[in-house]
């Protein structure tokens, strides 16, 4: 057996509703129908535009981090640079443009090395994880959101790997994206 045939099926949309449109999502409810069964329920779900997280090595091998406030956990946390995906755009690109606006460094290239779901739980959304090598301090210097405010630091591999093993980085999209780095370092050295 593959697995497939035991799979649980797939519900069928009968309705969806806006509830609150938010700034960056919408919060949204579905209505579900089981297709043997018949039952139905009431399921909330963010809508949300796609997101990129960015591994950034500079032209000596380091990694860049930022450091900001983060509204949900009430404190500040480390994490890769990344944000929205604007409609239309392509995730390198915008990785890449995150990347300038939050940390002031540019790229000499920039590819998609993974992506994932960040909570399909809740969320409709698809993270990309796009690697940056070759990165350099630009002389445009930051270009941040009307409430951003972040550290930017500048760290051996080695240190970064150590800060995920201590705890000291406990984004969850950082560590994804560090774990497709991970992936990509391994199979390039192959």
């Amino acid at each position: 057996m593959t697995g497939d045939e035991q799979a649980p099926p797939r519900w069928s949309i009968v309705e969806d509703t806006l509830l609150r449109s938010c700034r960056v999502w919408d919060l949204r409810m579905r209505r579900y129908r089981h297709p043997h069964s018949g039952k139905e329920g009431d399921f909330f779900y963010i809508d949300s535009r796609d997101w990129a997280v960015v591994v950034a090595r500079t032209v000596a091998g380091e990694i860049v981090l930022v450091r900001q406030f983060r509204w949900g956990a009430d404190e500040l946390c480390w994490e890769l640079p990344g944000g929205i995906v604007d409609a239309g755009e392509d995730p390198v690109a915008a990785g890449l443009r995150e990347l300038q606006e939050e940390t002031g460094y540019v790229a000499a290239s920039g590819r998609l090395i993974g992506q994932c779901r960040p909570n399909p739980a809740i969320l409709n959304n698809f993270c990309h994880v796009i690697f940056a090598d070759g990165c350099r301090l630009s002389n445009e210097g930051t270009d941040w959101d009307e409430h951003e405010e972040m550290e930017v630091r500048i760290l051996p591999e080695a240190t970064v790997m150590d800060w995920v093993r201590s705890g000291k980085i406990l984004h969850a999209l950082a560590l994804n994206g560090l774990f497709f780095y991970q992936i990509h370092a391994v199979a390039a050295a192959k």
